[in-house]
């Protein structure tokens, strides 16, 4: 998972999803909004179809899942759920793009805690700041702050909602992505002639599936081997690369 910048609607499109859920504030107002029934209604149109290819481009070339970030992201996805939250329905800060798995999973729990979500939302938050990964088994776990000496909410709350922990392809995803960034990374250190970070952002970015550089960069995975070794042996370079993929 990691954290995705969204890209800006047409004028069209924004007040094509205004006016839409302007009407479905006076249906519900009224007492005759049927929540699915209004949606299903406006997925049909062009508009909401140029909205699915905002979210799309917003994912790269593989158009992933912005929760699980390894399945392709299929349709359409109301963070805040729409049949609870209507008046939600058609904002566009409340979209993002998810698979199908993902979607089941979710539904309509959301959990809450003093009327804030619980699950982590990929355009607001960075995941990693309320995940971990596990190298051993590629599972997704919650993080825990030694500060506090507590597991995230956050973190607990995603990791149970989407079952990132009892997904077996899922985390035989992560740790493919995970091996293929070690690697890149340990070629580096056997090079005796000094590494070049020019092209080592752009060469990570494209290796990493899963949204896994933000854990390996500046998560807990700065601490295990080889991106331990990496920053111990070059840490300008380090600092550099960090600093790039930061800013991308």
């Amino acid at each position: 998972m990691r954290r995705v910048s969204r890209l800006p609607l047409s004028a069209k499109v924004n007040d094509y999803l205004r006016r839409k859920q302007n009407r479905a504030n006076m249906k519900k107002a009224v007492g005759t909004l049927t929540p699915t029934k209004e949606w299903d209604s406006a997925r049909q149109t062009k508009k909401m179809e140029s909205v699915l290819l905002t979210l799309q481009r917003m994912m790269g070339t593989h158009e992933r899942c912005m929760y699980c970030h390894d399945s392709h992201g299929a349709d359409i996805e109301h963070f805040w759920p729409k049949s609870p939250y209507p008046e939600k329905m058609f904002s566009w800060p409340n979209l993002l793009l998810c698979c199908t798995e993902c979607g089941r999973f979710k539904g309509e729990r959301f959990p809450l805690k003093n009327d804030h979500p619980l699950l982590i939302d990929p355009t607001v938050d960075e995941p990693w700041d309320d995940l971990d990964f596990d190298p051993i088994t590629g599972n997704i776990t919650p993080k825990f702050d030694l500060v506090s000496d507590s597991w995230s909410e956050k973190g607990v709350a995603t990791v149970e909602v989407l079952q990132l922990d009892r997904r077996e392809a899922l985390s035989a995803g992560y740790l493919k992505t995970f091996r293929r960034l070690s690697s890149l990374l340990t070629r580096c250190l056997n090079v005796d002639t000094g590494v070049d970070t020019a092209d080592l952002p752009a060469t990570l970015r494209e290796a990493d599936d899963h949204g896994l550089l933000g854990w390996c960069l500046h998560g807990d995975g700065c601490n295990v081997p080889p991106f331990s070794d990496f920053r111990a042996h070059y840490p300008g370079e380090w600092t550099a690369c960090v600093a790039t993929l930061r800013s991308a």
